[in-house]
């Protein structure tokens, strides 16, 4: 590690404390600069730029598939490539480039086309360039979250890694926690400050504070420059992945009964590690740890010749870990679709009386802070107060099982779409009621407090679920490899998005046949969102019943797998000679 060559040179010493600020101000401000963006996107997209309220929907789900891919490439290109420190860097600026496009299509009467009324129906579409301007602040944004958010938490703990301290592992704990809590209070003023002055001071003003906001970021993240520890990168766990598909792909003509001359076969592994022999589930990829003809395969150092050919026991079993988890993976994809439900909840409260007290009326963007609210105090309760009492009990020390979490997560996420169902249906008629079936911009005598209990489920089903899933994720495979848990997730994030687009278009064309009213109509009363939160809920009740099958027929739940904590190669041991490589493979 950096940390050590630094103190050996005599140089003065780098990371530690003194980093913080700079590391969590940059994920806190972008983090407040890209979430204040979305709760009030879709009025942007539909009052400045004319889209309907189904296509803006299918806009932003595909905004957000694509920002939730991209950190997979920035993590690959980080590890693989360039380092966290030169990734987290320019992607700060990509961000920042991203909100100042944006913020340019508010300033700019031309980058948008003529305003008009809707209700009259003259309203012009974007042309070419218009839409080309919009979705290159939509891209440079997703590129830049691809950089800065896989990167900056393991960024910042390189600054504290320092295996000779007795307090490490304090320090650590320290900074995790200041990095979580900061990633909870961005959300909050994200959701509330940000979106207030959107709604208060217009779009100008509301997209000029994110790019100040950020800009801010960016200052603090290079002023801390001189002070970080620059871990280079190294071989990436996507590549480690590849290999192993690919080893086994080139020896799938190879028998068992062949290897060796018909001699018992021979795996390779790391010195020291525990894995020396591979599994019986999908041999397939066994074939990639078998050694053929070690003379050819490997080096007198024990590395292998070729790694596209020969890979490690542990190579194998991450593999296998990662399949493994495919279908319970996949099985957290709807709630996806329920978690970034942006749009219609927006649409809604803004027909609902959101007065709070006196004259003061809650933005419709920030009723995503009911969700949020609701995931920290389960979090809170769940861990400090209900915790020591169940584990008692379940003698589990999380108190309730990881797959009872993640199926609970999913249960409520049903009866969270099947309540928005139900106080959309009644929203609907009493806007019929009042007479304002052609006027969807009109006040409905209800309050929008019953849009409440929706998101407060929706941050219950997620507290549950997602947490359980990343904890699920993080016991298949070794502590070194963590990312991959985060990677998981992402994707996850990213096909749920895409889903929702894909739902959301099914749903518009299918209720448009015979020239009826799109359930999706931009006329909220005129519509039925309650018919396609019903929709969902039929969905999400459907893939629970898969989630059960899935967890009764794979076994990644039963136990957290035993990997080697520590797999190195010790220089004060001597290197096995050329004509020993026992060290590194077992038969």
């Amino acid at each position: 590690m950096e940390n050590s060559e630094v103190a050996e040179k005599g140089e003065r010493r780098k990371g530690g404390l003194i980093t913080m600020p700079f590391i969590i101000a940059n994920e806190a401000f972008e983090k407040i600069a890209a979430y204040g963006l979305m709760p009030n996107m879709i009025l942007y997209l539909v009052g400045s730029y004319h889209f309907s309220v189904a296509g803006g929907t299918n806009a932003l789900f595909i905004w957000n598939a694509t920002t939730n891919f991209m950190p997979v490439v920035g993590a690959f290109l980080s590890d693989s490539y360039f380092g966290r420190f030169l990734v987290i860097s320019v992607a700060t600026v990509i961000v920042l480039l991203g909100l100042i496009v944006l913020w340019l299509t508010a300033i700019i009467n031309e980058a948008r086309p003529p305003s008009c009324d809707p209700r009259i129906g003259n309203c012009a579409k974007p042309n070419v360039g218009q839409y080309a301007f919009l979705f290159t602040a939509f891209a440079l944004l997703s590129i830049g979250a691809g950089g800065v958010r896989p990167c900056s938490l393991a960024f910042g703990a390189d600054q504290y890694d320092d295996p000779g301290n007795p307090n490490n592992q304090k320090v650590l704990l320290t900074f995790f926690n200041w990095y979580y809590a900061s990633v909870g209070i961005s959300l909050m003023v994200a959701l509330t400050v940000v979106v207030y002055i959107q709604n208060s001071f217009g779009w100008v003003i509301g997209f000029g504070v994110p790019v100040g906001l950020m800009l801010f970021a960016c200052v603090m993240f290079f002023l801390g420059s001189r002070l970080y520890v620059k871990v280079r990168p190294n071989k990436s766990l996507l590549t480690g992945l590849a290999q192993v598909v690919a080893a086994a792909w080139r020896k799938r003509r190879h028998h068992v009964e062949e290897y060796s001359g018909g001699e018992e076969c021979k795996y390779y592994h790391l010195k020291g590690s525990k894995l020396v022999a591979p599994s019986q589930r999908l041999r397939f990829f066994n074939k990639a740890c078998v050694i053929i003809n070690s003379e050819k395969e490997v080096k007198p150092d024990g590395s292998p010749t070729d790694p596209w050919t020969l890979c490690t026991v542990m190579q194998v079993e991450v593999l296998k870990s990662l399949v493994d988890l495919v279908p319970v993976w996949s099985a957290g994809i709807m709630i996806a679709v329920l978690i970034n439900q942006h749009s219609f909840p927006v649409i809604q409260a803004l027909t609902l009386n959101r007065t709070l007290a006196g004259n003061f009326k809650i933005p419709p963007g920030s009723f995503g802070i009911f969700s949020v609210i609701a995931l920290t105090l389960w979090v809170v309760l769940y861990d400090r107060a209900i915790v020591p009492h169940l584990s008692k009990y379940t003698k589990n020390p999380r108190g309730i099982g990881v797959r009872a979490r993640i199926g609970l997560g999913l249960f409520i996420s049903c009866l969270a779409t099947a309540s928005a169902a139900l106080v959309e249906r009644k929203r609907r008629a009493a806007a019929l009621r009042q007479g304002l079936q052609d006027n969807p911009k009109a006040q409905v005598d209800m309050t929008a407090m019953w849009l409440v209990p929706q998101h407060a489920l929706t941050g219950l089903s997620e507290a549950l679920n997602v947490i359980g899933q990343i904890e699920l994720y993080y016991s298949q495979f070794p502590k070194c490899m963590g990312s991959i848990a985060v990677a998981l997730f992402a994707l996850g994030m990213a096909v749920g998005n895409l889903a929702g687009s894909v739902i959301v278009s099914v749903v518009d064309s299918v209720s448009r046949r015979g020239g009826g009213e799109s359930w999706v109509a931009d006329n909220v009363n005129k519509g039925h969102y309650d018919y396609y939160y019903w929709v969902l809920t039929v969905l999400s009740v459907v893939n629970l019943m898969y989630f059960i099958l899935c967890s009764r027929f794979y076994k990644c739940f039963e136990k957290e797998r035993v990997w080697d904590s520590n797999v190195i190669q010790d220089d004060d041991k001597p290197k096995p000679k050329d004509d020993d490589l026992s060290a590194y493979f077992s038969t």
